[in-house]
């Protein structure tokens, strides 16, 4: 199973509205199991992240009044990317990976968090919301 990242409206009436993927657009936010190894890894707690660390233990909703400090959360992850991929690997594969592995890791990781960043912009110009699940 993967993670997706998708745009939400809160409804007037209550609830939301989760929107279409917009045409050239990803909602790829990683693999399953980077709820643990990626985003909420210890390297990416250490930081001080606060909101895709939550993955960890449920699905991840940003309300529209949290998308600056969101944002700002993904801009600092994007800062210290090397740091956050070297520490993610698995202890019993580390001697098994070749140095193009850990960059093709590393480039999955940028795809999604880019794919996040995109959609939490798109959500921030209309007043909107995202969700990682």
């Amino acid at each position: 199973m993967s993670l997706s990242v998708d745009v939400y409206v809160p409804r007037a009436e209550g609830g939301i509205e989760v929107l279409d993927i917009p045409p050239g657009c990803s909602d790829a936010a990683g693999r399953e199991d980077w709820r643990t190894e990626v985003w909420g890894s210890e390297p990416v707690r250490s930081l001080g992240a606060r909101f895709l660390p939550r993955l960890a233990a449920e699905d991840l909703t940003v309300a529209p009044d949290e998308m600056p400090a969101f944002l700002a959360e993904c801009d600092l992850l994007r800062t210290h990317l090397g740091r956050i991929t070297g520490h993610t690997d698995d202890v019993s594969r580390a001697g098994d990976l070749s140095r193009a592995d850990d960059v093709g890791f590393a480039a999955d990781v940028r795809r999604s968090l880019d794919n996040i960043v995109a959609a939490a912009r798109r959500a921030s110009d209309i007043g909107g919301g995202i969700i990682i699940w």
